[in-house]
């Protein structure tokens, strides 16, 4: 009995060791400053504050990798929800986008702060400075319908 919980403890580290070699690249592409968001709006610093907190690690090309970035199966995920996030929202390629879609953005960025959609909550247990208050959530909303107001107007 001891022989096999041996071999099966040891087949479980060869596994775990083994999957290490399968940990996605982590990237932090290069980002023209022009492009970013800072360049393009007039950013409230207390928003600005708040967006580089609780969004810029999914929706920029600024991500801070945490530790836990660098272990399979954990990497997986970190990797996959920073290219979710940067492929719904890219805080860093925000002149990219076209006027109307940076309004709809901005409307879904208040959105879902307000449902406590965003930050999800995952990442608010491995990141509790990401929460934001009820007075960032709504600086967050005034600044996103000013902003999206001038862009439609544009």
């Amino acid at each position: 009995m001891t022989r096999r919980v041996a071999m099966l403890g040891g087949g479980g580290l060869a596994l775990a060791a083994a999957i290490q070699l399968t940990v996605p690249e982590r990237r932090n592409p290069a980002t023209e400053p022009a492009a970013r968001v800072e360049a393009q709006a007039d950013i409230p610093p207390a928003v600005a504050a708040s967006l580089r907190r609780a969004c810029y690690d999914c929706h920029s090309n600024e991500t801070r990798w945490p530790w836990y970035s660098r272990v399979a199966p954990a990497a997986w995920l970190v990797a996959r929800d920073v290219d979710n996030g940067r492929g719904q929202l890219n805080f860093s390629r925000w002149a990219a986008y076209h006027p109307f879609d940076r309004a709809d953005l901005l409307d879904a960025a208040c959105r879902l702060a307000s449902m406590r959609e965003m930050p999800p909550r995952a990442y608010v247990l491995m990141h509790p400075d990401a929460r934001l208050s009820e007075e960032e959530v709504a600086a967050l909303c005034a600044w996103t319908s000013d902003e999206a107001g001038r862009l439609v107007e544009e």
